[in-house]
């Protein structure tokens, strides 16, 4: 060995090191999966990150904690299991009937487990008289060569949303089967429980989808266990139910809004912290994410549903850009980002770049922090005086490699509304998937001024 290759190891062992570190702040640790782990986004902050947070900012149970784009409810959640009240504002229908379900405490573990026998008992009758098994085997009607019997499958406009192959027409079939069960037994607490059971199960287990930078369809499932992935799920609710059984009076409500207008649905000074992970400005369509269960338990119809959907959204991404969007115009005399997406338009026309999606590169970044200044200056009358706020965000760089520092641009906008800027921490860093380069992801911390 020489001494170039002593020197090296232990380095490349260090960055190896510090890069698992890096990845392990952003895992779900197996002592907070009760509760989170009933349905929650791939790309969801968190738990142990509120935890530090509600800490490091002093919360008790005489405050009251925001989260005003709450996704799966990972904020709400936590602060339920602590005894803080807590009010969540969500546009996704799915994320929003899956955070409002994360934080009803209140059935009957024993209750539950019946209802899920009910249904699965119901949805397995049903699959065994058409010739296939419980469980996803081998169909019946393919060993004995008996004619194979229609597969359900979904209305014609709500199967054009989905993305093609997402998933196979067995399981469709099996999952619709079971969603009849799951919606004639029980009541209708029961039953939401038995759907965000089925959501998870379609994302895990039953769907053909993957997860990485975008959502994209993996390798094809011909048949898959839903019924079985569904029981497991449901055994989980009722446990991680009967666990928290003495803390589901502790306040938590999910309000149905776009997050760029919350003073029209929070009471003024109610608020004592926020603590939130807003959309970045990249690539992502948020609204792929969740597709697949959204149209199956038809929380999305037809295309005009989900173009509403992407309308409630702040701006992100190129595919929900449309051209009566007016919020790049709250920002049009900030130099700062003006001078971003003119360095995105430079670089689109050095490099020759002229499909539909990457002319929109420039608009979408001014549209994505007009956005976000309008949800922090609707923010302002929800606030109590000293109220401490934390935003998760991260640098991005999908615009054609042009960096942006999302952090400290949320910082500056908020700055400008009377805002005080408490720091920036650093909570991660992540690899570039378009240049490699570590980007950093980071938390905004904010104070609302005392009178």
């Amino acid at each position: 060995m020489n001494r170039l290759t002593t020197i090296l190891r232990p380095m490349q062992a260090a960055a190896l090191t510090n890069r698992a570190s890096q990845n392990s702040r952003n895992k779900l640790r197996p002592e907070d999966r009760a509760v989170h782990d009933w349905y929650r986004f791939v790309l969801s902050f968190p738990p142990h990150m509120v935890q530090d947070y509600l800490d490091r900012f002093g919360v008790d149970p005489s405050c009251t904690v925001l989260d005003p784009f709450c996704g799966t409810g990972t904020t709400l959640v936590e602060c339920k299991k602590l005894g803080i009240a807590s009010l969540g504002i969500e546009s996704n229908p799915m994320a929003h009937f899956a955070s409002a379900v994360k934080v009803d405490w209140s059935a009957e573990c024993a209750k539950l487990s019946d209802y899920a026998e009910k249904v699965r008992s119901s949805a397995g009758e049903t699959l065994r008289r058409q010739g296939m098994d419980e469980c996803g085997g081998l169909p019946l009607f393919a060993v004995n060569g008996a004619n194979r019997p229609p597969l359900r499958g979904l209305p014609a406009e709500q199967s054009c949303l989905l993305l093609k192959d997402s998933i196979s027409p067995l399981p469709l079939h099996r999952t619709l089967v079971l969603l009849d069960a799951i919606d004639r037994f029980g009541t209708p607490q029961q039953q939401r429980y038995g759907r965000l059971a089925l959501a998870n199960a379609l994302v895990h287990g039953v769907g053909n989808l993957k997860f990485g930078p975008e959502v994209g369809v993996g390798k094809r499932k011909e048949d898959a266990p839903v019924l079985e992935v569904w029981c497991r799920n449901i055994q989980t609710i009722a446990r991680d139910l009967d666990m928290n059984a003495g803390r589901h009076q502790v306040p938590a409500e999910v309000l149905k809004a776009d997050s760029r207008s919350v003073g029209a649905v929070l009471r003024p000074e109610s608020v004592d912290v926020v603590i939130t992970s807003p959309p970045y400005p990249n690539e992502k369509d948020y609204t792929r994410t969740t597709r697949l269960e959204s149209v199956i338990l038809g929380l999305i119809l037809n295309k005009q549903e989900l173009r509403s959907l992407k309308q409630g959204l702040v701006r992100s991404n190129t595919r929900g850009v449309y051209k009566s969007d007016k919020d790049d115009l709250e920002i049009a005399n900030n130099n700062e980002i003006q001078e971003i997406a003119s360095a995105i338009e430079r670089r689109r026309m050095e490099l020759g770049k002229t499909s539909g999606f990457e002319r929109l590169y420039p608009r979408v970044t001014q549209l994505y922090f007009g956005g976000m200044l309008r949800h922090l200056a609707s923010l302002r009358p929800a606030l109590k005086p000293g109220a401490r706020l934390a935003y998760v965000v991260g640098d991005q760089a999908s615009y054609l490699r042009v960096m942006i520092r999302t952090g400290k641009l949320l910082a500056n906008l908020a700055q400008s509304l009377n805002y005080r800027v408490m720091g920036i921490d650093l909570f991660r860093t992540r690899p570039s998937t378009v240049t490699g380069e570590q980007l950093r992801e980071e938390v905004v911390l904010l104070e609302w001024p005392k009178h």
